[in-house]
């Protein structure tokens, strides 16, 4: 059964993959359309791999221009004389032949340099004459000094953002999953206007209501405290209409059957509505995730203590007065996202059953 499954899922990518409008070749649109998706593709994922690549490059790489595709690193050499090794550069002389020498400065646009074989003797070179030796090098130090310069706080930041994800979109699919309850399964007057009024919420940026929000963290004495970012974000208008939508295709006669076997209402709702909504709970699941990883205003007002940072707030701690870290910004940025990106490979199935469950074009 499960080969069987397997055969008909790769037959279907193929069917997918190779499907075309014109019968003899390729139609324009069909050209359109891969064009359209490869361009889609590229945009999507070139920055991200360009992201993961970087971070794996030295701080001279990373300040080179134009900038390398793959992390390369420059060869270096210990000459007589010398403490600290010295980079190697293949130099071409007045005769056209190539040697390797080693720079001891750089000044303006030319360099002195000394022969490794016989280091009493500088050599004043052209930088136009003279290539870096390279080779390929991936920097791994850079997590190990990510580890290391924050002092071991990278385990604080990472569990206070899991614990925000966590506690939030539990208590977020419980409270939205209520509301949609109501509104789709109970007749009352004013539930339309109910409706309205929480979709009417969508159109109020976070910002206008950011100081508000603020002082009634303030007034709970949550400020400096993981639950003064969870409680002020536990109920999305999003969550409520999607799991609205998906409710009102569950037959009313599950709910009437349930209520004659005496059935309490809590009971119904979590032994009956909460199964069956389970594809709709998981695309709210998805989109609360992504929302409260990458949370970063309301952390940034809340979290006033650096025991209390998220990983959000600490790759912005990077960046100083003195300048920006790129080497440990970039592999922040990598292992923050490595969390969200297996969320959503393995729960991606749920986003298009569920959201098409719920009646949205």
């Amino acid at each position: 059964m499960t080969d069987l499954s397997m055969a008909k899922s790769g037959t279907s990518i193929r069917g997918f993959i190779s499907r075309r409008r014109g019968r003899k070749g390729l139609h324009w649109t069909d050209w359109l359309t891969y064009a359209y998706l490869v361009f889609g593709l590229l945009v999507m994922f070139v920055p991200v791999l360009w992201v993961v690549v970087s971070s794996f490059k030295t701080p001279a790489n990373l300040a080179e221009f134009p900038p390398t595709l793959v992390p390369f690193s420059s060869e270096t050499i210990m000459v007589e004389g010398y403490d600290e090794p010295l980079p190697l550069f293949d130099v071409v002389t007045e005769d056209g032949d190539t040697v390797q020498l080693a720079q001891l400065r750089r000044v303006g646009i030319q360099a002195q340099m000394v022969d490794p074989a016989n280091p009493d003797e500088r050599i004043v070179v052209p930088i136009e004459n003279a290539t870096p030796v390279r080779k390929f090098y991936l920097a791994f130090e850079n997590y190990s000094n990510l580890l290391s310069d924050t002092g071991g706080n990278i385990w604080r930041y990472v569990y206070n953002s899991l614990f925000i994800t966590v506690v939030a979109t539990l208590i977020t699919l419980v409270m939205n999953a209520m509301a949609a309850f109501a509104l789709s399964k109970y007749r009352f007057r004013g539930s339309n206007v109910a409706l309205v009024s929480i979709l009417a919420t969508l159109m109020i940026p976070a910002t206008v209501v950011l100081v508000p929000t603020y002082m009634i963290v303030a007034q709970l004495g949550l400020v400096a405290n993981l639950w003064g970012v969870i409680l002020p974000t536990v109920a999305t208008p999003t969550g409520v209409f999607l799991l609205r939508q998906y409710m009102l295709t569950i037959p009313d006669e599950l709910i009437e059957a349930a209520r004659m076997d005496h059935a309490s209402e809590w009971r119904i709702f979590w032994r009956i509505i909460l199964p069956l909504s389970s594809p709709a709970l998981a695309v709210v699941a998805i989109f609360s995730i992504l929302s409260r990883w990458n949370d970063f205003l309301l952390p940034l007002v809340v979290l006033t203590e650096r025991q209390s940072y998220t990983l959000q707030l600490a790759l912005a701690s990077f960046q100083t007065e003195y300048g920006i870290r790129y080497e440990l910004l970039l592999a922040m940025t990598t292992l923050t996202a490595l969390p969200l990106a297996c969320a959503f490979i393995f729960l991606q199935r749920y986003i298009t059953s569920g959201i098409a469950s719920t009646g949205i074009k």
